[in-house]
């Protein structure tokens, strides 16, 4: 069976796209006050035998809290580079994060993560899509490779089973992280190949960016009520089922989000095709509202 992961990006940061995020962090999003909140869900994930946290350094400061928790607590850290966080703590502003796949981005973001996280098991490119230059760059690939750590790399949009294929064909890679839920099914089979091959197969986004637990299909909310518990734990269970799935991400913003995402663990689902055509899915997803 799977094993239940923290994911950071909720907690980093004032302002995200998930839904059911709002009255879930404290009613004053300051540094401080957020900083409280991430260590008290990262409290409850240790409380609950969860021993693995994702990071990102575009996850605002989630580097820096999970730093300020972690001395006491053995747990695996990953987090990634290749985004940037331009939103400086600002709800209004135009863009809060900044892609790009150089050198010199992995170069500073390395040094970045190095000075706050005292032990990172894996350190993954952040969104690889088919298309990122990363793929023809050797001196960027060869100073990746000279780090002395684990690789992964996560993906996201329509293309994801093009960028997972293409990057195993890198062969530098140990893991890799990618979005699948009931809604959005379309990396499957190439998530199958790449556990096949010896990756790891990280899943993010379980629950669709909160979309499967605000308005859930109807099947989704009979099998809730029916097994007794929360329709984030239904959609998580789906994940957990994959036989190719290793570690299953949650991006519970609260402790009674995260107890509630645990429940997936003990149950087992029945659940019809919901999937959407990928192009749709990902055309939804980024039109939600950073909140």
């Amino acid at each position: 069976m799977a094993q239940l992961a923290l994911g950071l990006a909720s907690l980093g940061r004032p302002h995200y796209i998930n839904l059911g995020r709002e009255d879930a962090l404290p009613a004053v999003r300051d540094v401080e006050s957020m900083r409280a909140q991430c260590h008290r869900v990262l409290d409850t994930a240790y409380e609950l035998g969860i021993r693995w946290v994702d990071a990102a350094r575009s996850y605002g400061l989630s580097e820096d809290f999970l730093s300020s928790w972690l001395p006491g607590h053995d747990v695996t850290v990953s987090s990634k580079w290749g985004y940037a966080y331009t939103a400086d703590w600002r709800p209004d502003a135009e863009v809060h994060e900044v892609k790009e796949h150089s050198l010199a981005r992995f170069t500073q973001q390395w040094e970045e993560t190095r000075a706050l996280l005292p032990r990172v098991s894996l350190y993954q490119v952040h969104s690889l899509t088919a298309d990122s230059p990363l793929f023809a760059d050797r001196a960027l690939l060869d100073a990746m490779a000279g780090i002395g750590v684990p690789l992964g790399f996560s993906t996201s949009g329509p293309r994801q089973a093009d960028a997972i294929r293409k990057a195993l064909d890198l062969g530098v890679f140990s893991s890799v992280q990618s979005t699948w839920n009931l809604l959005e099914t379309s990396a499957g089979e190439a998530l199958r190949e790449a556990h096949d091959a010896g990756l790891r197969v990280v899943v993010k986004e379980g629950v669709a960016n909160g979309r499967l637990v605000v308005e859930p299909p109807q099947a989704v909310a009979a099998q809730a009520e029916a097994l007794g518990v929360g329709p984030d734990a239904v959609a998580l269970a789906a994940v957990v089922a994959q036989p190719w799935a290793d570690v299953v991400l949650s991006g519970a913003a609260s402790p009674e989000q995260l107890r509630s995402n645990v429940e997936a663990l003990r149950i087992d689902v029945d659940l019809p095709d919901l999937a959407e055509p990928a192009e749709r899915y990902w055309k939804t997803r980024s039109g939600l509202s950073w909140n």
